[in-house]
């Protein structure tokens, strides 16, 4: 499916379950990682996450885009469009929304704390004190807790989870 696509399938959902037209710009936005999909305030578009119709199918879709086009309703309507808000959820189950997205598919063989990490392990050079980090730090900037003396990376490897 195109964005061009997906931009009249929205204008008919908004027809034909608010009897309001969709006005504004809907994409597909592959940067969506852990959302459906979303809406912006500012300037009213919608971002759609492929992955609803790609691992999901054209229900799962049509459910997010439902969800999106409630909170697009109330915004354009001056009422509270937020989740908790009484309208929005009484909005949501009129049409049939999503009140939630699944949780996209990893890719195969990756979960989410799955990745490798890279461990750092820093030495003082006057104490000998060891510091384990997993970030990189500037042995410049800082220096042993301890003693005050210059840090040294000592070793650094990845650490598979």
């Amino acid at each position: 499916m195109t964005n061009d696509e997906l931009q009249r399938l929205v204008m008919q959902i908004s027809t034909r379950e608010f009897g309001k037209p969709f006005k504004h710009q809907v994409v597909f936005n592959s940067r969506l990682q852990t959302t459906g999909g979303r809406y912006h305030l500012r300037d009213h578009h919608i971002d759609i996450n492929p992955k609803m119709l790609t691992d999901f199918g054209e229900d799962t879709l049509e459910g997010v885009i439902k969800h999106e086009l409630v909170h697009y309703h109330l915004s354009m309507a001056g009422l509270p469009f937020n989740h908790r808000s009484r309208e929005f959820r009484t909005l949501l189950a009129q049409v049939g929304g999503s009140r939630f997205a699944p949780a996209p598919k990893q890719r195969q063989g990756q979960t989410a704390h799955s990745r490798s990490r890279h461990i750092y392990i820093y030495e003082c050079v006057k104490c000998g004190q060891r510091y384990t980090r997993r970030r990189r730090i500037n042995t410049r900037r800082f220096a042993c807790g301890i003693c005050g003396g210059r840090l040294n990376l000592a070793e650094a490897y990845t650490q598979e989870s």
